[in-house]
């Protein structure tokens, strides 16, 4: 009973996402087509979809206090369909048949991956975790992990690669800590609340700092991607990328497959594959969504020798202008 409600909690809170996640997108093209355009931080929409993505995320974080990771991460599925379906009301997409297979591709897969996930719910004590904070299996994956980030966020910084793999890669690295720490937290306190009281160990803290300050980053940079993308194209790719690198962090932090069977461990692997087979063929064919936004041609400007076009910023929505050292 204490995974089933884990189950359902993650599945209403990731179609609650997709929900709100096709509500930013909406806002970012309204705003682009205003004469007057303004940052979308100001409008009502866009904060209405970041209060909805913030329920989502609450509950859908709380879902790994009740079972565990590898069972509540690839319940992303829900987002990826959702989002594929929403879209159609929301930014008036054409549903194709391309979407239908995918979706089926992925129900199935995920079918597998809930049945033959390691059904050993456990409870966690301050200890265990900080045992397994120094741990030397964990201790190489944090090292790795804060490597391929800070090669991922100088080429978002300095080089001003805001690719799609780039952007959601980052959100997917940042996951794999936000669950590692909502789990403990939630554990933890489920203890307390037992009698068990968990609360006083300075690890709980530090957990709950993680799990805030790894879900923040989450939401810059995945608003970002919705900015430049189409949301049924960042849905699916970042559903790929946070299920992998959520299971892994459950297999390496709390070793959810340490007494698994061989059948179960290869169908589980073969859902993961239909998984990531379905969101594939939802996302193919998906571009960068470019929004409707006059640029200016300096070709055709008196005095001007450039040939280049110079668009408004990536950060905001208002327009840039030419240096013009003569007045």
């Amino acid at each position: 009973q204490t995974q089933l409600f884990g189950v359902l909690l993650a599945a209403a809170s990731n179609f609650l996402i997709s929900v709100s996640l096709n509500i930013q997108k909406c806002t970012h093209l309204r705003l682009a087509c205003q004469t007057e355009p303004k940052p979308y931080y100001m409008s009502k929409r866009w904060w209405c979809g970041i209060i909805l993505l913030g329920l989502g995320e609450v509950g859908n974080f709380t879902a790994y206090g009740f079972a565990p990771i590898a069972l509540v991460a690839p319940l992303g599925c829900v987002s990826v369909i959702g989002s594929a379906f929403i879209s159609v009301l929301f930014l008036k997409k054409t549903m194709r048949t391309a979407d239908i297979l995918g979706g089926t591709l992925a129900v199935t897969g995920t079918y597998l991956l809930v049945t033959f996930a390691p059904n050993v719910p456990r409870e966690f004590t301050a200890r265990q975790v900080q045992n397994y904070l120094v741990s030397w299996p964990f201790l190489v994956y944090s090292i790795l992990e804060i490597i391929i980030f800070c090669i991922l966020l100088y080429f978002y910084k300095r080089k001003a690669v805001k690719h799609i793999v780039v952007l959601l890669m980052m959100v997917a690295l940042l996951a794999s800590l936000t669950v590692i720490a909502v789990k403990a937290v939630a554990s933890m306190i489920i203890l307390s609340v037992k009698g068990k009281m968990q609360l006083t160990y300075p690890v709980f803290y530090i957990m709950i700092v993680l799990m805030a300050t790894s879900c923040a980053f989450q939401v810059k940079f995945l608003n970002q991607a919705m900015h430049l993308y189409e949301a049924t194209a960042v849905m699916p790719i970042n559903f790929v990328f946070f299920t992998t690198s959520a299971i892994i962090s459950g297999v390496i932090f709390y070793r959810e497959f340490q007494s698994a069977a061989l059948l179960s461990l290869f169908m589980f692997l073969f859902g993961c594959l239909l998984s990531f087979l379905g969101v594939f063929v939802i996302a193919r064919n998906k571009r960068e969504e470019h929004l409707q936004v006059p640029f200016i041609d300096c070709g055709h400007i008196p005095g001007q020798n450039l040939t280049g076009k110079i668009q408004p910023d990536s950060h905001s929505s208002y327009y840039g202008a030419l240096n013009n050292e003569d007045d």
